[in-house]
């Protein structure tokens, strides 16, 4: 693998990090299977290349992407809680509306943002070519964003949303309001998406319809390899996890598909995601089985 694929692998990662807190947000801490993402994740590009265009600053424009995934997580939430559809069918229903949104915002399948102003060609520094400069660019976001993370969910409010995903019933017992908490969760969620939708189009110059298409699967994987990798119960650990996961991710994406003698091409990205999320599954199930066999059994009683 070469310098520049090996930088464009870690580039990647770093964007999708912040789709796997996401969707660690929703899936773990919520237990709110969530497919908003696959929608929210091209609409937060489509909202930040059609601001970019209209000449707004490339910060306002990534501000307004990330809160528009907050409006598209809040009303996958709100479907759920107030309309009370089913959590996984709220969450589809938002998708599918989200493809025809996106659309409209953007008034076609894709938007070009070639020439325009981004927050890394403001940002990068002099003497310093961009596959260099938007990986550390980006590392400092997601350097913020798990600090933000870690910080707001060791909070009153943030306690109240993890106890609601541990046992609903028993957190309304306790006098929490749990439909704002799945609301509140669910915003926070999208909105990181939304952000890194936002930065993917950025990075890639220009938003594209298609761009969602298998971003909770990504999200999913993310988490899965990360949890395989560092398995611990504490937010602190669980969302570091969650960064590396996605970054280990796309690496052994890139490795696969620029190892000549596999045989791999791009077309074969599904089929190598399915089998790294198989293998993070399986792996720490074998690990117990071992575990399990070299322990030592125990008399028998007479």
């Amino acid at each position: 693998m070469s310098l520049f694929s090996f930088l464009g692998a870690i580039e990647i990662g770093l964007i999708f990090a912040l789709v796997a807190l996401g969707v660690y947000i929703s899936f773990r801490l919520l237990r709110f299977p969530d497919l908003t993402v696959d929608g929210s994740f091209p609409l937060g590009g489509a909202v930040c290349a059609v601001m970019i265009q209209a000449g707004y600053s490339p910060y306002v424009a990534t501000i307004g992407a990330t809160l528009a995934g907050a409006v598209a997580g809040y009303i996958t939430g709100w479907l759920n809680v107030r309309l009370r559809i089913m959590d996984l069918l709220a969450s589809i229903l938002m998708m599918i509306a989200l493809f025809s949104v996106n659309l409209r915002i953007m008034g076609g399948p894709n938007i070009p943002l070639i020439n325009d102003p981004t927050m890394f060609t403001l940002l990068q520094p002099e003497g310093l070519e961009d596959y260099w400069s938007r990986p550390m660019i980006l590392l400092v976001i997601i350097i913020i964003a798990k600090f933000a993370a870690d910080w707001f969910f060791s909070t009153e409010r943030g306690l109240a949303i993890r106890a609601t995903g541990s046992n609903a019933r028993m957190a309304r017992a306790q006098g929490i309001n749990t439909g704002a908490m799945v609301l509140l969760g669910m915003a926070i969620s999208n909105a990181l998406v939304g952000l890194a939708g936002a930065l993917f189009a950025q990075t890639q110059g220009g938003a594209d319809i298609s761009m969602g298409i298998g971003t909770i699967v990504i999200g999913l994987a993310a988490v899965i390899v990360g949890e395989a990798i560092l398995p611990s119960r504490r937010l602190v650990y669980a969302t570091l996890a969650a960064i590396i996961g996605a970054i280990v991710y796309r690496f052994f994406i890139a490795a696969a598909l620029n190892s000549d003698f596999i045989g791999l091409k791009a077309q074969d990205l599904n089929l190598v995601t399915a089998v790294l999320v198989t293998l993070a599954l399986v792996v720490p199930n074998l690990k117990r089985m071992l575990q399990h066999k070299r322990l030592p059994e125990a008399p028998k009683s007479l």
